[in-house]
């Protein structure tokens, strides 16, 4: 039996996010890691008519091509004739070309250890928060849910935030983590690109927990790998940019009333 055949992707070629205008949603954890690596980029989020290039990729009568299927939903990343979807495997994929996760000679299973915790983040930081706004059906809008998002949002911040932020201390002062203040093996990582980007998502979306979880001191290393992720040259320069697109009725989303604090 031959061996099955590789995507043509040159890494000379630029990379394609395929992302809806209008919102940073999960398309951002993808522009993280390319500002990070100084990756040559186009983002239909900032082109003319660019939501157009992601309609045509859900659209039912999308079939994919010959070597790629069609992909669900976006964010979606096309490289060369390689056309891959879904934010845990696009980043899988830009963090062993960008070099955000170990050397494989270093740490031969070290971006499986850098995915688990993106795929941690995600979960908890990502996805339960969007939860929270909607916990019933996302084909409702927030209004038809208003009393079951309040009851959400009261156990997440009470529950499943100490949760994870205690968890991701809890690595960071692990000897896995290494020196400094990144995640795992010493070095920043893909991963802590995407804590990041969730950390300052659920700062919006709960701005009083948050607060309320910094003045206390129990996650102090996590709110330190926030700010230096922060004060990468790179990064400082993307979130001060235009690029940067604001929250609004994303993933993440400010309603007063979810905003407690127990």
């Amino acid at each position: 039996m031959s061996e099955p055949k590789r995507q043509k992707s040159s890494k000379d070629v630029p990379y394609e996010l395929i992302y809806w205008p209008g919102i940073p949603g999960r398309g951002e954890h993808v522009r993280l890691v390319l500002e990070e690596a100084g990756a040559t980029y186009t983002d239909t989020a900032h082109i003319e008519n660019g939501v157009k290039s992601v309609t045509a990729q859900i659209d039912d009568k999308n079939v994919g091509d010959n070597e790629n299927p069609p992909p669900l939903a976006p964010p979606i990343l096309r490289h060369g004739d390689l056309t891959i979807s879904q934010t845990p495997n696009i980043l899988l994929y830009l963090g062993a070309r960008l070099n955000l996760v170990p050397d494989p000679e270093d740490d031969a299973d070290g971006l499986y250890k850098v995915n688990q915790l993106a795929l941690t983040a995600l979960d908890g930081l990502s996805n339960e928060p969007h939860d929270c706004h909607h916990p019933v059906a996302t084909g409702l809008y927030y209004e038809d849910q208003k009393d079951e998002s309040l009851r959400k949002s009261k156990d997440y911040v009470k529950n499943r935030l100490p949760k994870f932020l205690g968890y991701f201390e809890r690595v960071i002062t692990g000897k896995a983590s290494g020196d400094g203040p990144w995640l795992h093996g010493g070095n920043l990582s893909y991963a802590d690109l995407v804590l990041f980007q969730c950390l300052d998502g659920v700062k919006f979306a709960f701005p009083k927990a948050m607060e309320s979880a910094q003045n206390s001191g129990k996650y102090d290393n996590v709110f330190r790998l926030y700010e230096a992720v922060k004060d990468r040259p790179r990064i400082k320069e993307y979130l001060n940019s235009d690029r940067r697109q604001k929250y609004s009725l994303g993933i993440y989303r400010y309603y007063p009333e979810l905003d407690v604090i127990e």
